[in-house]
């Protein structure tokens, strides 16, 4: 007769109660650290946890101390490396303070975002980052629900209006002052700015895109535009850059205009790729033909032939942030001010003159 191998349980906390000779109720407390043991009653649990390979149970552990060690976080898009770095650096500070990070992709989607929170909330994460993709307070109802259920929260990248929560943000109104300044100094008067930032309609004014970066940076852009006494015209500032079919579509509608721009602006480095894909399929040539800056800075930015003007943003360092603020208020610790933020230019050499003023000298 053939004898069949039964597969052992986990070992539970009654197990390990009766390992260490102590009460089930003294087990549980020594390990899920709440309540209040001896020490040698917590070496001897310890001890017996160790060697039967005693894993707790998450759940049960949440549910008796009201904390699961758990941070939620919720970005627009994951295969973004902005967020990529982002991540990692809330990823750093977590793991130091003992806590995972459960992690989301919105999108960009207002419903994929609800529906992220809702899961999170379910799972019992102790706080909540979320770059949200929407900044106006009507939208964002799920958010004040996190905060209702005694949730931490914090915002990465973007604020909301009337939500009483700190925003980890950059600075960006005067970088991108001096990266225009910086163009038109060359020469160049039409200069179009591409995002992925979703609008239901063309851009018109900064306060369409919200409390987001691209409102800061559009924003700066005219401001060197009104410093150098040029009009600026908003019909170059181009939305919904959201993947490879409507950046072909974007840089199509750019190339028909009477004059199409002399210079690209990139809100980020995979807008920016596909940006470069377009206009080198065109025959373009950076910067002879066309000048190019783009928001982030990755290694391959500066590999490149021609190496890219960049604006360069402290990313990582802003999720380490975010991380270290959350854990600090589901701690009831003092958080201490909000660093400031600053992105700052990095001049490389995809700025010229436009060929039209080369061909006049």
């Amino acid at each position: 007769m053939t004898s069949q191998k039964r597969q052992s349980k986990a070992p539970t906390v009654a197990d390990v109660a009766r390992a260490a000779n102590v009460s089930k109720a003294q087990a549980a407390r020594a390990l899920g650290g709440y309540g209040a043991v001896s020490d040698e009653v917590q070496e001897r649990v310890t001890s017996a946890a160790s060697a039967l390979g005693y894993r707790p149970n998450a759940l049960a552990r949440s549910m008796n101390t009201g904390r699961s060690n758990t941070i939620g976080v919720i970005v627009g898009d994951i295969e973004n490396p902005h967020f990529g770095l982002a991540l990692r650096g809330m990823a750093d500070v977590a793991r130091t303070a003992g806590y995972h990070l459960l992690l989301s992709n919105s999108d960009e989607k207002l419903q994929a975002e609800q529906d992220a929170v809702r899961v999170m909330l379910e799972k019992r994460v102790d706080g909540i980052i979320v770059a949200p993709c929407c900044s106006e307070h009507q939208h964002n109802s799920h958010l004040t629900q996190v905060l209702e259920e005694g949730r931490a929260l914090k915002l990465f990248d973007r604020a909301v209006t009337d939500l009483n929560v700190e925003a980890i943000c950059c600075e960006f109104t005067d970088v991108a002052e001096e990266a225009t300044a910086r163009l038109l100094e060359a020469g160049h008067r039409h200069i179009a700015y591409v995002t992925s930032m979703a609008l239901a309609t063309d851009y018109s004014t900064p306060d369409d895109f919200g409390l987001t970066p691209v409102a800061l940076r559009v924003g700066g852009m005219m401001q060197a535009f009104a410093a150098a006494g040029v009009e600026f015209d908003p019909t170059l500032v181009k939305v919904n850059a959201l993947d490879e079919a409507e950046i072909a579509r974007i840089v199509a509608e750019l190339w028909q205009r009477p004059q199409p721009p002399t210079a690209l602006v990139a809100s980020d480095s995979v807008v920016a790729m596909w940006l470069l894909r377009e206009v080198m399929q065109r025959g373009l040539r950076i910067p002879a033909d066309l000048s190019f800056v783009m928001y982030d800075n990755f290694p391959w930015s500066e590999i490149v032939t021609p190496p890219l003007t960049v604006v360069a943003q402290p990313v990582y360092d802003m999720g380490r942030e975010a991380a270290r603020r959350l854990i600090a208020e589901i701690r009831g610790e003092a958080v201490g001010p909000m660093p400031r933020f600053d992105a700052r230019l990095m001049i490389r050499q995809s700025i010229a003159a436009p060929a039209s003023l080369v061909r006049a000298t």
